[in-house]
């Protein structure tokens, strides 16, 4: 679904000024600016509010196509789009044909969110844990039933059904599903060897649904099934029942903006292209379910674009990061940002 917001009227001085950019004042007439983006469903409610405040004293044009990352970054290759917006960094084969098509690209993280394993089984009152091990095995196909041992030695004090465990998983393109699988190929070597990560992969157990409606449909209509799910989906959504996670440290973790943000605070290496992992991160707080997503663009833009697009992220990444909370977002952290800032210096007409 494509969403078009029309933002009122200001000169595309003063919109450099207000957001205090040096260097972004131009001959560029904003009356005539039109931004276009999608991507990342995942990001799409902190997109709407973005949208909305950045627009209050500026008059740009908005579209915003959240029909998921593989979307964002196939889009944002063809030129349709000038920023995908991925939960995902773009891999070597896309990054090879965006250097073809439009020369190099640039990766600026936006925001950072959890994934939570979400279930239907009504008759448990009390949020079930899981351990990553545990996660691998039942989307191996290899755990099958919600008695299983497995997962009584994790969930002692519950009286688990013996019911079968119906799988379900992300049938499109999806930066949820690299989160996921990102996650269980560090907790799984056999993961890793069979399944890997990526944004859509060789499923061995379950059905394929679309989108976080898709498996939340799925999940609400099927007893015993199980799914993956973005947290500000699944808190927003008060009937889905989601587990706890035993985090690297051995400790049980509920996603929660605290949890999520902790993981970001293990993050030691940063590497150059920005394009760093939080699955399974260090530190006994941190939930181990956690993603960023990217907003990539190319690092060459068309005549007279380049300042609007420069300064719509560096107005999210600085102030848009005060609306994080309210979503059950978690804020970049400030040495990101830094670094964020000097890849955005790079972006040129």
């Amino acid at each position: 679904m494509q969403r078009t917001i029309l933002l009122p009227s200001l000169g595309f001085v003063a919109l450099a000024a207000a957001v205090g950019m040096a260097g972004c004042s131009s001959g560029t007439n904003a009356h005539s600016a039109t931004l276009r983006a999608g991507g990342s469903s995942f990001v799409d409610p902190l997109m709407q509010q973005w949208i909305t405040t950045y627009g209050k004293e500026k008059e740009v044009r908005i579209n915003y196509q959240p029909q998921g990352s593989g979307f964002g970054v196939s889009k944002m290759t063809s030129r349709d789009l000038d920023i995908g917006f991925t939960d995902a960094p773009l891999n070597p084969e896309q990054l090879a044909k965006a250097e073809k098509e439009g020369g190099a690209v640039v990766h600026i993280p936006v925001v950072m969110g959890g994934v939570v394993p979400a279930y239907n089984l009504p008759e448990i009152k009390k949020p079930l844990v899981f351990s990553g091990p545990v996660l691998a095995d039942i989307y191996l196909g290899k755990i099958t039933k919600w008695n299983a041992q497995a997962l009584k030695n994790l969930n002692g004090d519950l009286d688990l059904p013996d019911l079968p465990i119906q799988v379900a998983h992300r049938s499109d393109k999806s930066g949820t599903t690299f989160i996921w699988t990102d996650y269980l190929s560090k907790v799984s070597p056999e993961w890793a060897q069979e399944v890997g990560a990526a944004t859509t992969v060789k499923w061995k157990a379950g059905v394929g649904q679309e989108q976080n409606p898709g498996v939340a449909g799925y999940l609400s209509n099927t007893k015993g099934a199980i799914g993956y799910l973005e947290l500000i989906y699944a808190l927003s959504s008060p009937h889905i029942q989601f587990g706890d996670v035993e985090n690297k440290s051995g400790k049980v973790i509920r996603a929660s903006l605290e949890s999520v943000t902790a993981a970001a605070v293990g993050l030691k290496d940063v590497p150059e292209n920005l394009c760093y992992s939080l699955t399974d991160a260090e530190g006994p707080e941190a939930y181990p379910i956690v993603g960023t997503t990217w907003a990539v663009l190319y690092e060459k833009q068309p005549a007279g674009k380049k300042p609007i697009v420069v300064d719509f992220l560096r107005w999210a990444i600085h102030q848009g990061q005060d609306r994080c909370q309210e979503l059950k977002y978690a804020r970049l952290p400030e040495r990101i940002i830094k670094l964020a800032d000097q890849k955005l210096d790079r972006v040129h007409d």
